[in-house]
């Protein structure tokens, strides 16, 4: 498929389910060769990690989606498996009805999804950037969900990874939670194939507390209808948006024509890449199951964002991820 150029390179940072079968009892399947990179292990390099993002040098994190020339490659069809659900936990995991649609708003709703949803802080070549990720559910507590263009791209994976939840203008609320393990799939770390864009962090804990004991877990599915009513999350920082405010979309997902993904009607623009794609998601509890993430847009209809299925290949890294 040729090489195309989206209206702010790879999206939205820039984050799919019938039978509910829990994941946390399953066996989690060895990672494949080289899905996982070491990040900050030690103390000393966590502290490194920690210091280096200072609220100001967080405000002037450049959307990674600026930074990009993202490629396209064709891929046949995603492995399906048993469609997989696995709920959110902590409190308020009642999942209710949802409201539709809404192209771009700060969300103003509060609930889990202000305490989930973080943006996400990185060095990529040198420069500092940022996009969006989503703590989720999982048997480390540890487990964050983005795009795998915000964890890896061009041959490397990125440096001073950290996820910061409830991010507000510098203001890291429940703290700066850096990476020990960063993932992505096989076929992005190969050759960044965009049907395949999504990465996923284990992070160090905090505080003597583990991620999601201290901001809760988004559920996850894989292997859904395409069809849903979903809601997408992120920290745009691109223009009309600067990075400051949680933004959601809500409206009915569809088949991508550019890739193997899943697309829906939003505004939101680079910084969003890698935020939370939503399925039963409830605007009362701010609860919901991640379903995808933001990946990418293009250039002629920018009204719409994409992004990759969570296919069987998804389920994997995220097995690999919450077992780190």
């Amino acid at each position: 498929m040729k090489r195309f150029r989206l209206r702010t390179a790879l999206l939205a940072s820039t984050c799919a389910v019938g039978l509910a079968v829990p994941l946390a009892g399953a066996a989690t399947a060895a990672p494949a060769p080289g899905i996982t990179h070491r990040a900050a292990v030690t103390a000393a390099e966590q502290a490194a990690v920690t210091g280096f993002w200072t609220p100001e040098r967080m405000r002037s994190a450049v959307p990674m989606e600026q930074l990009l020339k993202p490629k396209q490659r064709s891929a046949g069809k995603i492995a399906a498996g048993q469609p997989t659900t696995l709920q959110p936990t902590g409190p308020d995991q009642v999942i209710g009805p949802m409201a539709f649609p809404n192209g771009g708003s700060a969300w103003t709703g509060g609930g889990k999804i202000v305490s989930t949803e973080g943006r996400v802080f990185f060095t990529y070549q040198g420069r500092t950037a940022s996009c969006s990720g989503t703590a989720v559910t999982s048997t480390n507590k540890s487990t964050v969900i983005t795009a795998g263009h915000c964890v890896k791209l061009d041959g490397a994976f990125h440096t001073n990874w950290a996820f910061v939840p409830a991010y507000n203008n510098g203001s890291t609320p429940h703290g700066t939670w850096t990476a020990r393990r960063l993932l992505a799939t096989p076929q992005w770390v190969a050759s960044e194939d965009i049907n395949y864009d999504i990465g996923a962090a284990a992070v160090n804990p905090l505080n003597g507390a583990s991620l999601t004991d201290v901001v809760g877990g988004q559920g996850i599915a894989f292997n859904q209808p395409r069809a849903q009513s979903m809601y997408a999350f992120g920290y745009p920082a691109a223009s009309p948006y600067d990075g400051s405010k949680l933004i959601y979309c809500s409206g009915t997902t569809f088949n991508a024509f550019l890739s193997n993904g899943i697309g829906m009607t939003c505004n939101m623009t680079g910084g969003a890449s890698g935020g939370g794609w939503f399925q039963q998601f409830s605007e009362s509890t701010g609860a919901g199951i991640v379903n995808s993430v933001n990946s990418y847009k293009i250039n002629f209809i920018p009204t719409w964002m994409f992004g990759p299925y969570f296919g069987t290949d998804a389920q994997t890294l995220y097995n690999t991820a919450q077992s780190a």
